[in-house]
């Protein structure tokens, strides 16, 4: 495997994030995974993206378990078959491609890994469609500067999550991209809601309905918002203080900002153009 996400790759140091909860760090081309073995998923991943070298190679890949840790711990196939969950991928796979030709090809490989993916209801709208864009735009953004952006996304594990097929179905998804701007760490966060949207009786009702039938719980319309970093702390109990400082809302130098200083506020994504940077 590779030699994983490198917290010297930005002009400002940018730690891997680490959660206060047990986890097995797992090291890929670009690339760093968080596994939460307990959970049989990520709790986080952290990629380093060369907007100047990425390869656009094809989308072919196979996904594979991986060696280095057991199977037992991995969320494998037997939770995506014939369902309407995808194996999403948690480092989108051409983050990592870049480099000389074999270095980019092993990246695209490496984002086929078990752990490097989280059930997501496979239906696609607005909202998980600027769920992919952001990484392009706040690279775009990026591209002024040193074109370099490092990118962490994770799902929010929540302890009410619901089980199926052994492993508890994460609702919300996170994503923090980082950068510098002359010397200074910049940093946004973002939350994708796959939540149901139905009342909680009568989503127990179709929990049940569902996993009688065994077929995935039901997840409701994708909503993309920009959040503050430190709601994104608060949600998954996962430090991130270095990003958090580096917020572009939180620190109010926004139009999405309350002032200097002042916590700025979660914004409903429609439209890429509403992203503060």
């Amino acid at each position: 495997m590779g030699r994983g996400y490198d917290p010297g790759f930005l002009r400002v140091a940018v730690e891997l994030p680490c959660p206060d909860r047990p986890t097995v760090l797992l090291d890929y081309t670009h690339f760093s995974v968080r596994l939460v073995p307990a959970r049989r998923l990520a709790a986080l991943v952290g990629v380093n993206i060369n907007g100047r070298e990425l390869v656009p190679l094809d989308r072919i890949g196979v996904w594979h378990f991986d060696s280095r840790v057991p199977r037992s711990v991995q969320a494998g196939p037997e939770v995506y078959r014939h369902n309407g969950l995808d194996r999403g991928h948690l480092v989108r796979r051409l983050d990592p491609v870049w480099g000389d030709d074999a270095t980019a090809r092993t990246a695209n490989q490496d984002t086929f890994a078990y752990p490097n993916a989280a059930p997501q209801a496979s239906d696609f709208n607005q909202g998980k469609e600027l769920w992919l864009g952001l990484e392009d735009h706040v690279l775009n953004h990026a591209g002024e500067h040193d074109a370099r952006i490092s990118v962490f996304t994770g799902p929010v594990l929540a302890d009410d999550d619901v089980p199926y097929r052994g492993v508890q179905i994460p609702r919300k998804f996170w994503k923090i991209a980082a950068w510098t701007m002359e010397g200074t760490l910049a940093a946004a966060g973002f939350l994708l809601d796959q939540s149901p949207q139905l009342g909680k009786e009568e989503l127990a009702q179709a929990i049940r309905e569902r996993l009688l039938a065994d077929e995935p719980p039901p997840l409701g319309p994708f909503r993309a918002f920009q959040v503050p970093v430190p709601q994104i702390a608060g949600l998954t109990g996962i430090p991130l203080t270095t990003l958090a400082e580096a917020d572009r809302i939180s620190a109010g130098t926004t139009p999405g900002g309350t002032g200097p200083g002042g916590e700025g506020k979660a914004v409903i994504l429609t439209d890429l153009s509403q992203i503060r940077l």
